[in-house]
């Protein structure tokens, strides 16, 4: 493996980091603490690695060739019901992650749009861009609103009540069966619609990094 390929898998797991990292401020700054007591409110990896999901999974869809990285930490506990505002207050904390890694992708895409300017190489841009395509992935993908993900706290925040108690049930469907169920919904959704979705990804970096 080289450095590069050793710069990708870093720039992966620091930005899911980050991810799970935004989750717990947004929940301190509502009145939440549980993620600071319990020692995540750090960009330090280690506390947040989970060895399938931050190591196993992406190291084996890096050598074989998938096409595509994707992986994810350990999610950063915290209390609903801890939260100041009870309306809205899951739906930011949910949001935090992917507009995190929005404002990554972000970052990295002017730092690109600069390399002229800052006499970047060739190398460094081919980096950021790997950059901005993982952060772009992390947060559509997030945003998704199947349980557990970011975007399905985000829809139940939203849904009138009736409806807002068939999903929440839903949801309790998914989590009975763990991990599992969460593979098969991502296996179903990469058969389906991962050609769409990573255009949809690909694109979005373009516009960003102006190719």
């Amino acid at each position: 493996m080289g450095i590069a390929e050793i710069a990708i898998i870093i720039a992966l797991i620091l930005s899911i980091v980050l991810h799970e990292v935004a989750h717990g401020y947004a929940a301190n700054w509502l009145g939440d603490p549980t993620a600071r007591l319990a020692g995540r409110l750090t960009a330090n990896p280690i506390p947040h690695i989970d060895p399938l999901g931050s190591v196993i999974i992406p190291a084996l869809l890096f050598f074989s060739s998938a096409g595509f990285l994707f992986g994810w930490a350990k999610p950063v506990p915290y209390n609903p019901y801890n939260l100041r505002n009870q309306r809205w207050g899951e739906a930011f904390v949910a949001a935090a992650g992917p507009l995190v890694n929005i404002l990554l992708a972000v970052i990295f895409a002017g730092i690109i749009r600069m390399s002229d300017v800052l006499n970047l190489s060739a190398s460094f841009v081919e980096l950021a861009v790997y950059v901005v395509t993982i952060n772009i992935l992390l947060a559509c993908f997030n945003l998704i609103p199947i349980p557990p993900l970011d975007g399905s706290k985000i829809l139940l925040s939203v849904l009138p009540y009736t409806w807002g108690v068939k999903y929440r049930a839903l949801g309790s469907v998914i989590s009975r069966y763990g991990i599992l169920m969460t593979f098969l919904l991502i296996f179903l959704f990469i058969s389906v619609f991962w050609s769409p979705f990573i255009t949809f990804v690909h694109t979005l970096t373009g516009v960003l990094i102006g190719a």
